[in-house]
C-alpha cells in the first residue's frame, strides 16, 4: 500500500516536471530542412532593466562619468601632442635675435616670437610656459636664438636672462660731464641721465649691460662701485697722510690720475703731492688750473695753458691756493685711489716729463732745473726731427723747393720761446714745464 502510494507519487511528480517543460519543447521550431537544422536557435531577449538602473540620478552619474573619461583621455592627448610640439626642433636654420622689452607679458612675448618665426604656435608656447610655471621668470633683454631651437630652448633662454651683452668703457680721468656725454652717445642704452653726478663720485671701468638697459642705471652702478671701492681704499690708507676725509683722498687721486698715465709712476707722483702738502708748498698742478678755468668740459683740443690761466683766481688753481683744491677735478680709477691712499715713501718734491713718456723726479729745486733742461733739449730735438720729416715730405710733394730750407727754419726756434716757460717771464709753451711744478703728459 505504501509502496504503491510512493510509486504513484513519484509518477505524479515526473508528470508535473514533464508538463513544466512542455512549453519549452512546444516553442522549439521543428526544422523542415537540413539547412534550418543548422541555424542557431532564437536567442532569448535580455532581462528587463530594473527600476534602479532607470533612476535619473544614475543616468546623470553615468553621463558625467562618460564625459570625465572622454575629457581625461582628450586632455592627455592634447598634453602629449603639445609637449611634442613644445620640444621639437624648429624649422629655421639661421640664428635670429629677439628683443624682449621691459614689462612685456607672456602673451606679448609669444606674439613677438611667433611674428619673428621663432615658434610655430604662440598658444603652445604660452601653454608650455604656464605648465612649467615660469611665466613670471621671463627676463627682458636682447637674445640670440640659435638655429633649430625648440620652444623649450627659447623658454629656458628667456628664464636664464643670458642676453646679448654689450659693454661701455669709461676711461680713468674723465670728468662727470664727459662721462655723461659718453653715455649719451651710446646707441644701445636708453633713457636720459637725470642729473650730472658730483665730480669724483663715479668709478671708471668697463660696464656690461644688455639691450634695454638705461643710461641712468649705468650711472647708478658707477656710483655704487665708487662707494664700494672707496670704502676699501679708505680703510687701508696710510694713517700718516695729511688727509682728513674721503673727499680729500678722492681729490688727491684725481690730480694723480690727470698727471700721469703710467701705472708704475702713480704712487711716486702721489708722494710728491703728499710731501708738498707736508711742507706747506703749493701743489702747482696744471690739471687743477685747467679744471678751474674750463670746468667739467675740459681743455679744448689743441689749446695750450696760458699765463692768464695760471693767474686765474678760483678755488681749483693750485698756483694760487694752498693745499688741495676745492674738490676732485676728475673721476680717478682704482689704481690712482690706491696710490693716493698709500704713496711711495720718498722725499721727492718735483717731477717733470723726461721726453720719453715718463717723468723725472727730484728732491730739490736744482736737480729739478737740470731735469727741466734735459726735457727741453729732448723736446727741441723732437721738434727738429719732426721739422726735418715735414720738410722732406714737403720737398717731395712740392717741386722747386730748395732742399733743407724748411728743416733749417724748423731748427731755429724763437729765442723768446726758449726761456719763457723755464723762467716764468712769459706765457708757457704747450708741452713745456715751468720749474717747481709737476707737468702733465698726454694720457695714452
Amino acid at each position: 500500500m505504501n509502496e504503491t502510494n510512493l510509486t504513484g507519487g513519484e509518477d505524479q511528480s515526473a508528470g508535473d516536471a514533464t508538463e513544466s517543460r512542455l512549453p519549452e519543447f512546444n516553442n522549439r521550431i521543428n526544422p523542415r530542412s537540413p539547412g534550418e537544422a543548422l541555424r542557431p536557435e532564437r536567442v532569448p531577449p535580455p532581462p528587463a532593466r530594473s527600476n534602479q538602473a532607470r533612476h535619473p540620478i544614475v543616468i546623470i552619474m553615468n553621463f558625467a562619468m562618460t564625459i570625465l573619461v572622454v575629457s581625461v583621455l582628450g586632455s592627455a592627448g592634447v598634453f602629449f601632442f603639445g609637449k611634442m610640439r613644445f620640444e621639437e626642433r624648429s624649422h629655421f636654420d639661421q640664428p635670429r635675435t629677439i628683443v624682449v622689452d621691459r614689462g612685456s607679458g607672456l602673451a606679448d612675448i609669444a606674439e613677438q616670437l611667433h611674428d619673428r618665426g621663432l615658434i610655430s604656435s604662440k598658444w603652445i608656447f604660452v601653454g608650455g610656459v604656464r605648465v612649467s610655471r615660469l611665466q613670471n621668470e621671463l627676463k627682458a633683454g636682447e637674445y640670440l636664438v640659435p638655429a633649430h631651437a625648440s620652444m623649450r630652448d627659447i623658454m629656458n633662454m628667456l628664464v636664464s636672462g643670458k642676453a646679448i651683452v654689450y659693454s661701455v668703457t669709461i676711461p680713468e680721468g674723465l670728468t662727470s660731464q664727459q662721462i655723461v656725454d659718453r653715455l649719451n652717445a651710446d646707441p644701445i642704452l636708453l633713457g636720459e641721465i637725470t642729473a650730472i653726478p658730483e665730480e669724483g663720485s663715479l668709478l671708471p671701468d668697463t660696464y656690461r649691460y644688455s639691450r634695454g638697459d638705461t643710461r641712468q642705471n649705468i650711472i647708478d652702478r658707477m656710483l655704487r662701485e665708487h662707494d664700494r671701492v672707496m670704502t676699501s681704499v679708505w680703510n687701508s690708507r696710510d694713517k700718516d697722510l695729511p688727509i682728513q676725509t674721503q673727499e680729500q683722498l678722492v681729490t688727491l687721486a684725481s690730480i694723480v690720475e690727470k698727471e700721469t698715465g703710467i701705472a708704475d709712476e702713480r704712487s711716486r707722483v702721489a708722494a710728491v703731492f703728499i710731501n708738498r702738502l707736508k711742507h706747506n708748498m703749493r701743489l702747482q698742478s696744471d690739471p687743477t688750473v685747467i679744471y678751474g678755468v674750463y670746468g667739467g668740459a675740459g681743455l679744448p683740443s689743441g689749446t695750450p695753458i696760458t699765463r692768464s690761466d695760471l693767474d686765474a683766481e678760483n678755488d681749483y688753481n693750485t698756483y694760487k691756493i694752498a693745499g688741495l683744491p676745492k674738490g676732485p677735478i676728475a673721476n680717478p680709477g682704482k689704481a690712482s685711489l690706491a696710490a693716493a691712499a698709500n704713496p711711495s715713501r720718498t722725499k721727492d718734491l718735483y717731477f717733470v716729463a723726461d721726453g720719453t713718456g715718463g717723468h723725472a723726479f727730484s728732491e730739490n729745486y736744482d736737480d729739478h732745473r737740470k731735469n727741466v733742461a734735459r726735457y727741453r733739449d729732448a723736446l727741441a730735438k723732437q721738434k727738429a726731427a719732426d721739422g726735418a720729416a715735414a720738410a722732406a715730405e714737403a720737398a717731395t710733394d712740392a717741386p722747386g723747393a730748395g732742399p733743407g730750407d724748411a728743416a733749417n727754419d724748423a731748427t731755429d726756434p724763437p729765442a723768446a720761446n726758449a726761456t719763457s716757460a723755464a723762467d716764468g717771464t712769459g706765457p708757457p709753451i704747450e708741452g713745456e714745464p715751468a720749474p717747481g711744478m709737476p707737468t702733465p703728459i698726454p694720457k695714452p
